[in-house]
């Protein structure tokens, strides 16, 4: 949001940045989305699991399929909650840091963190597709092709990986990054205040 509203100031630009600008933002809310329908899925099964014991009903796998679920919720979320500012950061340096340290130690951190992310989702990615190209099955009563429940895995991990660089060159731009709620004003009190309401830090 900030990068599009930075850019409002060129004319021109508004219209070139402004969809993608809309296009990420929908693609990291529809993960966070996905991830709720996920939960909700894990949630159903094992209630299923719970009450069908008293009417000898059972699924098949259930607990593949919740596990493959609750894999599926963690990676899809990522984005949408480093988007958010929801995600545990560890601010002790970057919290004492101002004005153009402070974006240049942001944007090591973001860069470091891209890094990481960027190997972590090749690979992922890369074991999907093997998974896919030989065929490979869960060992379960359910003999599911595993690059299904993977591309969960593999998906999040993409979609972190493209909101860390989208914020990276929001920061690199010179606007505040969007995971960061507090003002530079804030005193310790109202820190304490957002963290005990569960205000990423």
């Amino acid at each position: 949001m900030r990068m599009g509203a930075g850019l409002a100031e060129h004319g021109d630009d508004v219209t070139a940045v402004g969809p993608v600008r809309r296009v990420l933002d929908l693609l990291y809310l529809g993960a966070g989305y996905a991830a709720g329908v996920f939960l909700f899925a894990i949630f159903a099964i094992m209630m299923v699991m719970s009450i069908g014991r008293q009417f000898a009903l059972n699924i098949p796998a259930g607990d593949d399929f919740a596990s493959w679920c609750m894999a599926a919720m963690a990676f899809l979320g990522l984005a949408h909650t480093f988007k958010r500012g929801e995600m545990i950061r560890v601010g002790l340096l970057l919290e004492r840091l101002h004005g153009r340290s402070k974006q240049v130690a942001e944007i090591v951190a973001l860069g470091i963190a891209t890094a990481f992310v960027l190997y972590f989702t090749r690979h992922a990615v890369q074991m999907t597709y093997d998974s896919w190209r030989f065929n490979d099955v869960a060992q379960g009563v359910v003999a599911l092709p595993l690059w299904i429940p993977q591309l969960g895995f593999a998906g999040g991990l993409a979609i972190l990986s493209i909101a860390l660089i989208d914020e990276m060159v929001s920061v690199v731009g010179g606007n505040r990054p969007s995971y960061e709620k507090s003002s530079p004003d804030e005193t310790p009190d109202e820190f304490i205040e957002r963290i005990s309401q569960g205000g990423g830090g």
